[in-house]
């Protein structure tokens, strides 16, 4: 039941919202308590990912009032460091990404702050880069990433083209929450403000320079022209498909077929309602398409394009390869071709986070590579890149990589990049297919030679206000009873990131863990294994990463016995 604060939120929301869309919503749920209570039971919150939520009407939805609300927050805290340097805007194929990225622009402009906006749906990756190449104090990207079509979201970069870090993201949710979503935000008109000069079309030279400098990452210019190299590619109805096109007939790969249900961007994702490459299903048009095509590699970039999946042939079909496998294949390769080239840096650095796979810290150890380990968030990625540009030493950069399939080679952007790992899969495809190896023997390979690493993702989803409460239940139930074994396995350290503290269970000593305090709790277990707990920065869900070390048969089982031990905890 909606509550006298709710009820009179939709009621103020009825009287004063004239977006058509929005005042027909409310109509309809005129006496439809509970519907009015998840619209307006709380604020979107604007966090370390910006906002993201359903698309609708009220506070908790994602509108042209609360991205306005959002913007004028941006706005604020730009006005308050005293930065007019101007903000730059992108967005997806998502519905409604256009309308919300224009209210952003009147909002920033109408503020008194140029707004910088593409003229065209642009990968969030190039937002990264306008930052940094117009020399603006923000960014703005509208997208929900990979989430189904009933999302959309605001995500915020800081003027070095990082994600905001949590700091900055909540200097902006303090300005935020003075504001009144109706009288406190400025709007002026789209058109007029353009004529001003106050919103400024970003001009197509930037994107150019943008492939010029993912282009300049090639470990192998000129390998794929000759290597007869076949690829299937969906940009499942996002951000993609023009720009990983262009960069793969820039290194040479002419045979790019296209999947045809999914070139055109559609915000209703209709052949793929969950558009995340990590799963099967975003593949089903492309395998449909690989019977016939029979291409050497499948790549699936996300609608915002800033993560990819790949499938790759096999003797009984196409294998999926997690983003834990691509990513340490694509640091062995890249790390070993330098080495061979000679354009390895000295003492390299490379970049992955706490709940990514340890088989990448084996690789780095071989090549004398500094492995950085960093909470969960391509942002804190691209600080290791400022910080290492700010000591003179960006060029020791080799690429940062995640789990949840994002990666970046080169410096020039400060977010993952699915149009960089596009071409530099597709060029690793095509080297170790000269050598006569698919990238499946490449990965078997590496097991081979630094041991069998397997990691299953467990994601327990908890909607609505109920939903919200019972994960902050099952966080504190963890904490106030601290796990001392998972299906059986001993555990040997306990890592709360909360309270930025390790504890050794065996000796019961404390480390102090030195990175930014997170909402997660990551168990070591006493046969290699580790099982990390972490609610979702974006989705009203709890994330479990399971990892176990073994051989292909054993790990299988651990593994099992792991998701049980988490369906319990989780009460599924």
């Amino acid at each position: 039941m909606a509550n006298d604060m709710e009820m009179k939120l939709y009621e103020t929301w009825v009287g004063k919202a004239d977006d058509a869309d929005v005042a027909a919503e409310l109509k309809a749920v005129a006496g439809k308590d509970e519907e009015i209570s998840d619209r307006f039971y709380r604020y979107l919150e604007f966090g370390t990912g910006g906002l993201r939520g359903v698309i609708g009407a009220g506070t908790n939805r994602m509108n042209v009032y609360t991205v306005s609300m959002a913007t004028q927050a941006l706005a604020d805290y730009l006005t308050a460091k005293g930065d007019q340097r101007g903000v730059a805007i992108g967005y997806d194929s998502r519905n409604k990404s256009t309308d919300f990225a224009k209210c952003a622009a009147a909002t920033l402009a109408a503020n008194g702050i140029k707004a910088y906006l593409y003229t065209e749906l642009m990968p969030t990756p190039l937002v990264s880069y306008a930052v940094r190449e117009l020399n603006c104090g923000a960014g703005i990207m509208i997208t929900a990433s990979h989430n189904p079509a009933k999302y959309n979201g605001f995500k915020c970069y800081g003027a070095d083209g990082c994600q905001m870090t949590d700091g900055a993201a909540g200097e902006v949710y303090g300005f935020m929450q003075k504001l009144d979503i109706f009288n406190d935000v400025k709007r002026g008109d789209f058109d007029a403000l353009m004529a001003e000069g106050l919103i400024e079309w970003i001009d197509q030279s930037l994107v150019e320079r943008f492939l010029d400098d993912v282009e300049a990452c090639s470990v192998n210019p000129g390998l794929c022209k000759d290597a007869g190299f076949k690829v299937i590619y969906t940009p499942l109805c996002g951000t993609g498909n023009k720009p990983v096109r262009a960069i793969l007939k820039r290194i040479g790969i002419q045979d790019v077929v296209v999947v045809p249900e999914q070139e055109l961007p559609d915000g209703n994702f209709p052949t793929c309602p969950y558009p995340n490459p990590e799963i099967r299903e975003a593949f089903a048009c492309a395998l449909k398409l690989a019977e016939t095509e029979q291409p050497d590699l499948l790549l699936a970039t996300d609608p915002d394009c800033d993560r990819v999946g790949i499938a790759v042939k096999s003797a009984d079909g196409y294998r999926l390869m997690s983003g834990n496998e691509v990513g340490a294949m694509m640091m062995n390769y890249m790390l070993s071709c330098r080495k061979e080239n000679g354009t390895l840096p000295a003492n390299p650095v490379c970049v992955n986070t706490i709940v990514t796979s340890d088989l990448g810290t084996k690789i780095a150890e071989k090549y004398g590579c500094e492995l950085r380990k960093v909470l969960t968030g391509f942002k804190y990625i691209g600080e290791i890149i400022g910080w290492l540009e700010a000591d003179g030493e960006k060029e020791r950069f080799v690429m940062g990589y995640e789990e949840s399939y994002g990666y970046l080679c080169g410096t020039y952007a400060r977010d993952k990049d699915a149009v960089v790992a596009s071409m530099m899969i597709c060029e690793m495809a095509a080297y170790y297919k000269k050598q006569g190896k698919s990238l499946l023997d490449v990965m078997d390979e590496i097991y081979a030679e630094f041991g069998y690493y397997r990691n299953r993702l467990l994601n327990y989803a908890f909607e609505g206000e109920a939903g919200m409460k019972v994960m902050n239940q099952i966080m504190d139930t963890l904490r106030q009873n601290p796990l001392t074994e998972i299906a059986g396995e001993k555990v040997v350290t306990v890592s709360d990131y909360k309270l930025s503290v390790q504890k050794n269970l065996t000796d019961g000593t404390e480390t102090e863990i030195k990175l930014p305090k997170s909402n997660v709790l990551a168990y070591k277990l006493a046969n290699g294994g580790s099982f990390i707990v972490r609610p979702s920065g974006t989705e009203p869900k709890i994330k479990v990463y399971a990892a176990a070390v073994g051989t292909p048969e054993s790990t299988d089982v651990t593994l099992d016995a792991y998701e049980k031990a988490a369906n319990a905890i989780m009460g599924k």
